[in-house]
């Protein structure tokens, strides 16, 4: 797994081929439990967001920029939760637990990309319900179709550039003689903690990218809910009043829960020491959160429920045609 390279008599550090996951251990009792969880944490994320996408997508009532967003929510929900789940599960079942450099490297990649694309895209869905509800007039010509798709654009390639620098700072560290990373899947905290040079530099970066990332999407958020909230507090009518809060609560809940577990696991001095308790956060942090994301903003919102009792009447319109047929 690993060739010596001899720098000097008392220094021997290793060419590293490959990791071995530890995960959380256990005897197999645990591990199957661990599997069991982990199995139907992914298949509901996965059933969760694909009915997102898909009845955004097919419902013409859903077609605005507010659901455009919420499907491209889900969209990366999806991926980095698969990124995630399906070699999490196979290193439970494997007795090596071997995850090669280039699948570690590229694992870190797509999942650091992910993670901070969906840090933008939170606040840019709280930025598209401050236009919506605080200056409703200018609303369709602000969030106009070119403008939404730059917005998401932008989350993405915000995402793209946090994923490049860490990874490629990460693996460009000599690491040591030991290969097993102390967690469940390829990040830049327990990476750090194998290097055998000084990993100053990275974890000053890891907390400063990770820290602006989540002040200044934070900061945007609590602005423009600070408007929305005034506003919402001038209206007259109750039942708008009720209907703004269910929307703009669904999305406020799924913003606690992740910045609340990103700030725990990155955003803090010290961070990278605290291995064990960030093992148990970042199973809530890549698996739970993007199965319960779909739920919190289909459960809460209205015309979510709407849009699938108007798709499952016209599956059952399309059945009695079939059958009259």
């Amino acid at each position: 797994m690993a060739t010596p390279v001899h720098r000097n008599a008392s220094l021997s550090i290793m060419s590293v081929q490959g990791f071995v996951l530890v995960g959380f251990g256990g005897g197999a009792e645990t591990q199957a439990l661990l599997f069991a969880l982990i199995l139907a944490l992914y298949m509901v994320t996965i059933l969760g967001n694909l009915t997102m996408i898909v009845v955004i997508t097919l419902d013409a009532h859903l077609h605005s920029p507010m659901y455009f967003f919420l499907k491209n929510l889900s969209f990366v929900d999806l991926c980095y939760s698969s990124v995630i789940a399906p070699k999490a599960m196979a290193n439970i079942l494997s007795s090596s637990k071997v995850i090669s450099f280039e699948g570690c490297a590229t694992q870190l990649f797509f999942f650091s990309l992910l993670a901070t694309t969906e840090a933008f895209l939170l606040s840019v869905m709280a930025y598209d319900r401050f236009m919506a509800i605080c200056s409703p007039l200018r609303y369709p010509v602000t969030m106009c179709p070119k403008t939404c798709a730059r917005l998401v654009l932008g989350a993405y390639c915000g995402g793209c550039l946090n994923s490049v620098v860490q990874t490629s700072l990460t693996f460009q560290l000599p690491f040591c003689s030991s290969n097993r990373i102390d967690y469940f899947y390829c990040d830049v905290p327990p990476l750090l903690q194998l290097a055998c040079g000084s990993t100053a530099l990275n974890e000053l970066l890891l907390f400063s990218f990770c820290g602006f990332i989540i002040f200044s999407t934070t900061l945007v958020i609590l602005i423009s809910y600070g408007y929305i909230t005034v506003t919402i507090l001038r209206m007259h009518s109750g039942s708008r009043r009720h209907k703004v809060f269910s929307t703009c609560g669904s999305h406020m809940m799924a913003v606690s829960l992740f910045y609340g577990t990103a700030f725990v696991i990155y955003a803090q001095p010290g961070a990278v020491a605290s291995m064990a308790q960030g093992k148990v956060i970042s199973v809530f942090y890549t698996l739970v959160i993007p199965m319960l994301n779909p739920l919190i903003y289909s459960l809460r919102n209205k015309d979510v429920k709407d849009a699938l009792q108007r798709l499952r009447q016209r599956h059952s319109l399309v059945q009695k045609g079939d059958m009259q047929k």
